[in-house]
């Protein structure tokens, strides 16, 4: 099978399938997809995460920065008239030297560290499994918010994630901390989020995904300290079609008996 990871596969699908040996995922998500029940059926599953990890690490860096350096309101001062009424636009705060927490380690969130690393960011990360990394490893989430400038979520979606970043995570993050997340809207209890950049709690936010897409909350829309994109981290003509090549490869290597080259490692636990 071909799918999207937006897609239910469920037992009742599965009930259909009863021949199906390898599900070749075309996103680096696979949210809807029934984990257990494929591997009970020990059905092997494969995604395009490889395929996309530098794209979707370039916008979680590019949203970082657009959100650090408020450059959205900073467009509104320009094509406003507000330079020349008012002036300068105020000061911001440069990037290097920074704290980037990151909120899972795995093929995207490696590429993150590596690039934060180029632009003078101090990394740090949190991943439910243990890693053996370069960079140091925090046990506990909210420790690493407290301990960040910026938090960017790159942990996958799905109920095991579910409001992952608490309302506790976003306070620990702070007034002057900037929450980025290109992961899925579900990991971030956007509530909160949102409770939390009205009232101050939280500094600023950067967002690829929300909760309700593609109709974010207008509460989250109307804010002037928060940097939006459309969920389009891999949106790149060639990003699309490395994704669309290595589903492809992946297929060809399992009917040539050749090991997969991007398999997903499921458990019944």
């Amino acid at each position: 099978m071909v799918a999207n990871g937006h897609a239910p596969i469920d037992e009742a699908l599965l009930a259909h399938l009863p021949a199906l040996e390898i599900v070749c995922c075309s996103s680096a998500g696979y949210d809807a997809f029934d984990i257990k029940a494929l591997a009970r059926r020990k059905v092997r599953l494969t995604n395009a995460s490889p395929a996309l990890a530098q794209e979707v690490a370039d916008v979680a860096l590019l949203l970082a920065l657009a959100g650090w350096r408020r450059l959205v309101a900073a467009d509104v001062w320009v094509r406003d008239g507000h330079w020349a009424q008012q002036g300068d636009f105020p000061l911001g705060r440069g990037h290097r030297g920074r704290r980037l927490g990151i909120v899972g380690m795995g093929t995207i969130g490696r590429k993150v560290a590596e690039l934060a690393q180029v632009l003078g960011l101090e990394v740090a990360y949190w991943n439910r499994s243990p890693k053996q990394l370069t960079w140091p490893q925090v046990g506990d989430l909210e420790e690493l918010a407290r301990s960040s400038d910026i938090l960017i979520v790159i942990v996958a979606g799905g109920e095991g994630s579910r409001e992952l970043i608490s309302p506790a995570v976003i306070d620990a993050l702070g007034p002057e901390g900037l929450l980025v997340n290109v992961a899925r809207g579900s990991v971030i209890d956007e509530a909160a989020m949102i409770a939390a950049l009205t009232e101050g709690r939280l500094g600023a936010a950067a967002l690829d995904v929300f909760a309700t897409e593609p109709n974010p909350d207008p509460r989250l829309t109307s804010l002037p300290n928060v940097t939006l994109s459309p969920h389009q981290a891999s949106a790149t003509v060639e990003t699309r079609d490395a994704m669309a090549a290595l589903m492809i490869d992946n297929l060809d290597a399992y009917f040539s008996g050749s090991p997969l080259l991007s398999e997903v490692q499921l458990q019944l636990g």
